[in-house]
C-alpha cells in the first residue's frame, strides 16, 4: 500500500558544501566518546567502574527510571574517565579501544520465529532499544507500551543532510531485515520518503509506503506521522532512522551489535565535503581533517543539521543519533546596513528583502550570525509559513512559555518535537529560541501528564 502527500509550507535553505556520493574511510582514533545527554531524560546508573575493562556490545550504563533499557559500549577496551558536572552529574564516558573489537555475542533464533516479547527482550539486551523513539516527547520508548505504528523518514530534508538512500546502498538486505523485526512490535510500520525517490526504498516490503512532496521540514518523520496517523491524548507512535534500522536488521541475523555509522561532514568552510565511514562514539578530528577542515576557532563544528544539530568542538565525537556533521564559520562580525536588499550579493532570505528571490539555483555560504537580538513577539505569520502541521505555532509557543498545560494539549503538544520548531527559529524575526521553548514544554508535560 502507498500514499502520496505534498506539503507547500516550509524553506529550503540552500547551503553550500554538500558531501559528493563518495564513501571514504578516514584515520581512526582509539578514543570513543558515550555522551548521555544523547538520550533526553535518562538519568545514567553505572554498570562498569573506570579503568575496567569492557567488550564490543557490552552494558555500561542503564537509566535509572527503567532498568531495561541498557546502553552499551561501541568498542572494546576500557572505561578510562567518567567525567562529571555539577552535583556529580555524568557527562562524558570516555573509551579507550584496544582494536580488537571483540563483541558479545546473542543467540537469537531466526526473526520469523519470534515474538514480539523475544524482540523487546533483544533489543533490550542488545543495547539497540535506544535507536527507537517516542512521539510524544521525543525520548526514548517505553517497552512497557504498544505504539499505533512504527515510522521510519527514508529522506532527510534538513540542510546538507545526510542522502538515506546512498548511505544505506550496501546495507539493503540489512535494512529490509530491520523491517521485519520491527513489523513485530506495531500493527503497521510506515516507510516515507521523497516522491521522486527511485532508490531501493520503494522496493521494501513489509511497510505502508508514503511519498512525500514538498520542501522541508517534510523529512522530518514528526511532521509525517502528522500527516498520515496524528497522535491524540493517550496514544504513542514510535520512530527509528534508517541507518538504525538496519543496525537492528544485523543485530538479528549476526547476534552482534554493530555500532557502525555513516556520517556525511558537511558546509561552506569544509574543502572536500564527503561521507565516511566510522562508528557511534568516535572522535571526529579524523575526520574534520580528511575534510580539509581548520578548526581554528573560527569556525562551528555542529553534530547533525545547521539548524537542529548540538555544537560540538574538533575533540569531540560522533553522537548518538547523528549522521551529519556540519561545520559553518562563526557569524562574529557586523554587517554594515544589514537591512538593506542591495547590502551585500551573498545574503539568503525568505523574504523579498535580499536579491536571493532572483537567483533560486544559486547556493550560499552562510554563517552563524543571528543579525539581530532577541525581540518581542509579534504576529507576522512566518512561523506559519515554514510548519506544514495543522497547529498555531506562535500559539502554541506562547501557552508553552506561559507553561499553561491544558492549552498546550489543545494546540498540539503531543504531535511536535524541537526539531519540528528549527525552521521557526530560523525564519522568525523575534529569535527565540523556539527548539529550547518546546523542549522545556515537552518535560514539562512528562512531569504533569507522564
Amino acid at each position: 500500500m502507498s500514499a502520496d502527500i505534498t506539503l507547500r509550507k516550509g524553506l529550503s535553505i540552500p547551503l553550500k558544501g554538500e558531501a559528493i556520493k563518495q564513501i571514504k574511510t578516514s584515520n581512526t582514533s582509539d578514543n570513543f566518546t558515550i555522551y548521555p545527554d544523547d538520550f533526553h531524560g535518562v538519568v545514567p546508573k553505572m554498570l562498569v567502574k573506570e579503568g575496567e575493562k569492557i567488550a564490543l556490545g557490552q552494558p555500561v550504563f542503564f537509566s535509572k527510571a527503567n532498568p531495561e533499557i541498557q546502553f552499551v559500549s561501541p568498542v572494546s577496551g576500557t572505561l578510562s574517565k567518567i567525567v562529571r558536572g555539577a552535583k556529580r552529574r555524568i557527562l562524558e564516558l570516555q573509551l579507550k579501544s584496544d582494536g580488537k573489537d571483540k563483541p558479545v555475542k546473542h543467540k537469537i533464533p531466526a526473526i520469523d520465529t519470534l515474538s514480539d516479547a523475544d524482540v523487546k527482550s533483544h533489543l533490550l539486551a542488545s543495547g539497540c532499544w535506544p535507536f527507537i523513539k517516542q512521539r510524544p516527547y521525543d525520548i526514548i520508548a517505553n517497552p512497557d507500551s504498544t505504539p499505533k505504528g512504527i515510522f521510519i523518514s527514508g529522506f532527510d530534508s534538513a540542510p546538507l543532510a545526510a542522502d538515506v538512500a546512498f548511505m544505506l546502498e550496501h546495507q539493503q538486505e540489512d535494512f529490509q531485515n530491520g523491517v521485519r523485526v520491527l513489523a513485530a512490535l506495531a500493527p503497521k510500520v510506515h516507510l516515507s520518503f521523497a516522491a521522486d525517490d527511485t532508490s531501493f526504498l520503494s522496493k521494501v516490503t513489509g511497510v505502508e509506503i508514503h511519498r512525500i512532496k514538498g520542501i522541508h521540514p517534510a523529512g522530518n518523520v514528526g511532521v509525517q506521522v502528522h500527516h498520515i496517523d496524528p497522535i491524540n491524548a493517550g496514544e504513542t507512535a514510535w520512530v527509528v532512522s534508517p541507518e538504525n534500522v538496519a543496525i537492528i536488521g544485523r543485530l538479528f541475523t549476526t547476534g552482534v551489535f554493530d555500532p557502525q555509522r555513516t556520517v556525511a561532514v558537511v558546509g561552506p568552510v569544509v574543502t572536500t565535503p564527503a561521507y565516511y565511514k566510522t562508528r557511534i562514539g568516535a572522535t571526529i578530528a579524523p575526520l574534520l581533517d580528511d575534510a580539509g577542515v581548520s578548526a581554528n576557532g573560527q569556525v562551528r563544528i555542529i553534530n547533525g543539521d545547521a539548524l537542529s544539530g548540538a555544537t560540538t568542538h574538533a575533540d569531540g565525537n560522533v553522537g548518538f543519533y547523528n549522521n551529519t556533521i556540519t561545520v559553518l564559520a562563526e557569524g562574529n562580525h557586523y554587517r554594515m546596513f544589514g537591512w538593506l536588499p542591495f547590502a551585500g550579493s551573498k545574503i539568503f532570505s525568505m523574504s523579498r528583502t535580499s536579491l536571493s528571490w532572483l537567483l533560486p539555483k544559486r547556493t550560499y555560504a552562510l554563517d552563524t550570525n543571528m543579525n539581530g537580538e532577541e525581540r518581542a513577539l509579534v504576529v507576522t505569520g512566518e512561523m506559519e509559513q515554514v510548519l506544514p502541521m495543522d497547529i498555531f505555532p506562535m500559539q502554541l509557543l506562547k501557552e508553552c512559555m506561559a507553561q499553561n498545560i491544558e492549552k498546550m494539549e489543545g494546540l498540539g503538544i503531543y504531535e511536535v518535537a524541537p526539531e519540528d520548531f528549527a525552521l521557526v527559529d530560523y525564519a522568525s524575526t523575534s529569535k527565540i529560541e523556539a527548539q529550547v521553548i518546546i523542549r522545556e514544554a515537552l518535560d514539562l508535560m512528562i512531569k504533569e501528564v507522564g
